[in-house]
């Protein structure tokens, strides 16, 4: 069998709750034609590069999957018929991750204190006190 890696985005309008649904439905499909779901994440709400059927926000979900063709293709087609689902896209590829992905690390990374919380640099130097100083050395 095959691995790839499913991502699929959800309308905003729908519930978390459903997202979760929708991604048991389709790893039940997976599942009844003979493949294995080995990894599903859930990324949350994300903006949009651009509007999609009128949606400027959208819930994201990841797969793992380790699957024939056929059940990625029936997948695929039971989501191009579900109007909650504005884009996906599969993507086979040599070997799974472990871990992770790449944007719950991402996440990991933004928990970082914010920008006030930092400790003191010292006082900010403006243009003003450069020209003054400029100045001094001069003389």
């Amino acid at each position: 069998m095959a691995l790839y890696e499913h991502v699929f985005l959800a309308r905003q309008d729908v519930s978390a709750q459903q997202v979760e649904a929708m991604t048991e439905t389709y790893k039940s499909v997976i599942e009844a034609n003979g493949g294995a779901v080995t990894k599903v994440e859930y990324w949350g709400v994300k903006t949009l590069a651009y509007r999609i059927k009128k949606n400027r926000k959208a819930h994201y979900a990841l797969f793992n999957l380790d699957a024939p063709a056929a059940a990625v293709a029936e997948m695929e087609r039971q989501m191009a018929i579900n109007e909650d689902v504005l884009r996906f896209m599969t993507v086979r590829v040599e070997e799974l991750e472990e871990g992770p992905s790449a944007m719950l690390q991402r996440r990991d990374r933004d928990d970082r204190p914010e920008r006030g919380d930092r400790p003191d640099r010292g006082p900010r130097r403006s243009r003003e006190d450069d020209a003054v100083e400029g100045t001094e050395e001069e003389v």
